[in-house]
């Protein structure tokens, strides 16, 4: 089973597969990642230090947190959306590979090629939805139910240019991969 975590982050980022034409974009998509996961770690570190500020006035000083329980998800959301490109990258999703072993290696090569090619549809109409989410939120200025009510566009902006990234490194991988499959290869590909 494959983690992603044995294998070597090709360099720059780059698939080693991936068409010339491509690489820019691919190097470029590579720097939004990294900043991305720092900016991930910052707003987790700050979700943190909202909800134990959140734990320490409600219990002890007794105060209302109407608003500390919204800004930790906004902010987890941001994080969990802003950094799955750069997991993608690293190919470091969680994948079940009991039918791997069992496949000749060109059968598995085209299986992984249809994985990629059915993981970047999906994550480009998620896209697609998020960003009409965001839209309507701010077109008719949503905000949430509570009392701080922040608007909702914030969350779905998170949402909707987390899986935008995400869908362009799929295709830029699925590219790759498809250039890849017309290169006679001497190793297994994950």
């Amino acid at each position: 089973m494959s983690h992603g975590f044995e294998l070597k982050p090709a360099t720059a980022g780059i698939d080693p597969d991936t068409p010339a034409l491509l690489q820019p974009v691919a190097r470029l998509l590579h720097l939004i990642n990294h900043a991305m996961v720092v900016l991930g770690m910052l707003a987790l570190l700050v979700a943190s230090c909202v909800l134990t500020y959140s734990i320490v006035s409600r219990y002890l000083m007794k105060a209302s947190t109407d608003w500390q329980d919204e800004a930790a998800v906004f902010l987890l959301v941001g994080a969990t959306f802003m950094c799955g490109a750069f997991v993608q990258q690293l190919r470091g999703h969680v994948g079940i590979e009991a039918v791997a072993g069992l496949l000749p290696r060109a059968v598995n090569r085209l299986r992984l090629m249809l994985v990629d090619l059915l993981c970047t549809a999906f994550c480009s109409f998620f896209a697609w939805k998020s960003w009409t989410l965001f839209h309507e939120a701010w077109a008719e200025g949503q905000t949430t139910s509570s009392s701080w009510a922040p608007p909702l566009w914030i969350p779905y902006g998170l949402m909707a240019a987390g899986m935008t990234l995400l869908s362009l490194q799929l295709l830029i991988q699925l590219v790759a991969r498809i250039n890849g499959l017309f290169k006679p290869h001497q190793g297994a590909t994950a």
